[in-house]
């Protein structure tokens, strides 16, 4: 299926239904199907030919949303673009990808001026609500006039499909989603409508929903540049509403759970803390929930029993990662459970079993596969996995060798099939749902001044899964002002990956070849 086929399935149930809500605003599948209709006519009339990628950058918004749909029906690649992240990192995202066109908010307006020069490439930009001489607006850009009109809400008449010359392979490029490395360098994971219907049939399967003629609902409160927009697709096909929340706001994220009757969502657990937290949460009526997602970081077993007692029986763990999207393996509510009822505690710290249509073993250190209860790298074989990454063969190798897909986590499978992550092999951080490579930090705060080395690790984090920690040794004569090297590294390289913790050591612990020992450090952070 291309991503636009999830959208004219449900549309296909009926055209009057609720497709996207937002606030007051309300589009339906049929006001939907056309915009996205209008979308692949702006594209295509501006050159953008089929295959090319197409990039969005976008806080939550259900127009730049439906804008993937269009993007797909005139053939393009969806590139989805972090808006937390700085300049230099989208603009390399942006080269990389080899993007023809770019769809953006008024708001990321200073950043998209900022790169465009460098981006020869990039012919075609276009502003969702904002009016800049140096890009479409939106109108120019659905209407194919020069002229100023509605906003994007306000639709005209519908216009006529953009049909596809020939019917896309199930196998074409769908989108490319930008990764780090360890190096810090960034690859474009390439996922194909394989991947992604493997990824929604995953999804249907593995966890609950409301049968015909109920329509899911599905709240998007987290980035639908991230897993919360790939949740969509199952949604869509079952002809579900989605709404979108423009803001994180946890107080307003319970009220549309009781106004909207939510029946799915999905947050980080940093995020679900919060909820936890939050004086609104004993008063406000969540039954319509069926299923509460919960992944992208490590979250605190004693906080997901909390959450199963307060929030209710509904919460349900995904595991996954860019190339193999989401579904590697899953916990549907009911598996938090024995049988008789009783919180299953000892499976709280477990990632779920491999989903259905998804292979995983563990691997040892020269391929062979391992027994149960024996550590090593998690590795998957499944329709799942992307098919590479981007002009990068090598990396591509590194990560099927041996004919599996290798995550980097290092866990084990436990006598009753469920996996356990114990370690991520590549020194990768996850926090607040975000991937933060440690390289990257480090040398970030390398070009300190101050710093004459470091190393960067995460620690176990009750609010953000793991906090990235930074241990510097400073230049002889120097000192560490921890609070302006904080706000040094946040200017290079965003919030998120910014250390939490800094601690300035007199030196840092070594291996006989000189290598920073990073286990040693965590060690004696963490303590006895």
């Amino acid at each position: 299926m291309r991503l636009v086929d999830y959208l004219d399935k449900g549309a296909s149930l009926g055209g009057d239904a609720p497709c996207l809500v937002c606030g007051e605003d309300t589009w339906s599948y049929a006001e939907v199907v056309d915009l996205s209709n209008r979308v692949a006519a702006g594209l295509r009339g501006r050159g953008v030919a089929p295959g090319a990628k197409v990039a969005i950058l976008s806080a939550n918004d259900p127009v730049a949303f439906a804008s993937v749909f269009g993007i797909s029906r005139a053939g393009g690649v969806w590139c989805p673009i972090n808006p937390r992240s700085e300049a230099a990192e989208n603009r390399e995202l942006l080269e990389l990808f080899g993007c023809s066109a770019l769809i953006f908010q008024a708001s990321f307006a200073g950043l998209v001026d900022q790169i465009r020069s460098d981006l020869p490439e990039l012919t075609t930009l276009v502003c969702l609500d904002g009016s800049f001489e140096w890009a479409l607006t939106w109108d120019e850009f659905v209407s194919g006039s020069e002229r100023s009109g509605p906003e994007p809400d306000e639709l005209a008449e519908p216009v006529e499909p953009v049909r596809a010359h020939e019917p896309p392979g199930a196998d074409d490029l769908a989108m490319v989603v930008g990764t780090g490395g360890t190096t810090g360098s960034p690859k474009g994971v390439m996922l194909t409508g394989t991947n992604l219907e493997t990824m929604s049939a995953i999804t249907l399967m593995a966890y609950p929903w409301p049968g015909a003629p109920d329509r899911p609902t599905y709240l998007a409160l987290a980035p639908l540049t991230h897993a919360a927009g790939v949740l969509c697709f199952p949604v869509l096909c079952l002809g579900g509403k989605i709404v979108v929340m423009r803001t994180p706001d946890v107080g307003a994220f319970l009220e549309h759970i009781e106004r909207e009757q939510v029946t799915h969502t999905f947050l980080p657990p940093t995020l679900i803390y919060l909820v936890l937290d939050h004086p609104a949460l004993p008063s406000s009526d969540l039954r319509s929930l069926r299923c509460f997602w919960y992944g992208a970081a490590p979250m605190s077993s004693t906080r997901l029993e909390e959450a199963l007692t307060r929030i209710g029986p509904v919460m349900a763990q995904l595991f996954g990662q860019t190339e193999a999207p989401m579904m590697i393996a899953t916990m549907a509510p009911a598996d938090h459970f024995h049988r008789d009822g009783t919180v299953a505690t000892e499976r709280l710290s477990s990632a779920g079993r491999p989903a259905p249509l998804v292979t995983v073993s563990i691997m040892g250190e020269r391929g062979a596969l391992l027994g149960c209860g024996e550590r090593g790298e998690i590795v998957v074989r499944s329709s799942l996995v992307m098919r590479g990454y981007l002009d990068n063969p090598e990396a591509t190798a590194e990560a099927s060798a041996h004919g599996w897909h290798h995550t980097g986590d290092i866990g084990f499978l436990d006598e009753d099939g469920f996996l356990h992550i114990v370690d991520r092999a590549k020194d990768m951080v996850i926090t607040g749902g975000f991937n933060v490579y440690s390289t990257e930090v480090e040398q970030a705060l390398m070009t300190h001044p101050a710093v004459a080395d470091c190393a960067v690790v995460g620690l176990p984090d009750e609010k953000w899964g793991e906090r990235v920690t930074a241990v510097v040794l400073p230049r002889p004569g120097a000192e560490v002002d921890v609070a302006e090297l904080k706000a040094y590294v946040k200017e290079r390289i965003g919030s998120v990956k910014t250390p939490k913790q800094i601690e300035v050591w007199p030196d840092l612990p070594r291996s006989k070849v000189g290598k920073v020992l990073k286990t040693k450090i965590k060690k004696e952070l963490i303590g006895p």
